[in-house]
């Protein structure tokens, strides 16, 4: 066996949020899974305690598909302590107490943004055995995984299993579209074009998402890895479209299910 391979991951879920930079009362999401997020997936599955080091998973390489791209949600709600006391601030005093809002804030506006109703095919490239274990663990997860929040539990198996001796292009470009049946029938036609992020030292964008710990104490900072965009072409399963362009409208449904049909019209 090759000792470099890809492992293949489906994100699929009602709701995901891949987190940005924001804090406190506002918590961003980024169109595409970051690769903080997924290596706190990949961690979680291990059972890593937020202490213990990521060395070995940061040299991993990322590539993700966007096989369904979703929708941005927004939620909204405001928090109060039910006693009626100020709302504790994000500071603390020099014994390590949160301090209270001044002037006294009775009630906090949060915003939370979510991706829903998306899909992505991630790949990692890495070396062989350390890809075999992280595969194990999430088809047997130590702790609940979840798509970049706890509240955002995986629709159905995440790893789409081992591809060895293969490269990140390869295997985004041979894995079968991933998108849900009900995203896949509104494309008609045999082939389907899906964008794709590479991490490519060649590349020409930067993207501040690579952890150096998940330590809740002394906080995370993110430094920089360089990817490259493309388009993936694959096919849909659907057979070629007869009609020259969408000039004849909308294909016969046929009769259907009529609902004025018991009102008499």
């Amino acid at each position: 066996m090759s000792d470099r391979a890809v492992l293949v991951l489906r994100l699929a879920a009602p709701l995901q949020s891949w987190g940005g930079p924001s804090r406190y009362n506002r918590r961003d999401t980024h169109a595409q899974p970051t690769k903080s997020g997924i290596l706190g997936l990949l961690a979680a599955a291990q059972g890593r305690p937020r202490q213990v080091g990521l060395t070995d998973l940061l040299g991993l390489r990322l590539g993700v598909r966007v096989d369904q791209p979703g929708t941005l949600l927004r939620d909204y709600h405001t928090v109060s302590d039910h006693r009626g006391l100020p709302l504790p601030a994000a500071k603390v005093d020099a014994k390590g107490v949160q301090k209270k809002t001044s002037p006294a804030k009775p009630t906090g506006v949060t915003q939370r943004y979510y991706l829903q109703d998306a899909v992505f095919t991630a790949a990692l490239h890495g070396p062989t055995p350390l890809l075999e274990d992280l595969d194990h663990a999430l088809r047997q997860p130590a702790f609940p995984l979840s798509l970049g929040r706890r509240s955002c539990p995986p629709t159905g198996p995440i790893s789409l299993g081992l591809r060895p001796g293969t490269d990140l292009q390869t295997a985004l470009t041979d894995v079968p579209w991933q998108a849900a049946k009900h995203h896949r029938t509104r494309h008609r036609g045999p082939k389907v074009t899906l964008e794709a992020t590479l991490e490519d030292p060649a590349g020409d964008l930067r993207i501040s998402d690579v952890p150096d710990t998940y330590d809740l104490k002394t906080g995370t900072v993110f430094s920089e890895r360089t990817v490259r965009h493309l388009w993936v072409t694959l096919p849909t399963g659907h057979p070629q479209d007869s009609r020259p362009d969408d000039s004849a409208g909308p294909a016969d449904p046929g009769p259907g299910h009529d609902p004025f049909a018991l009102l008499g019209w």
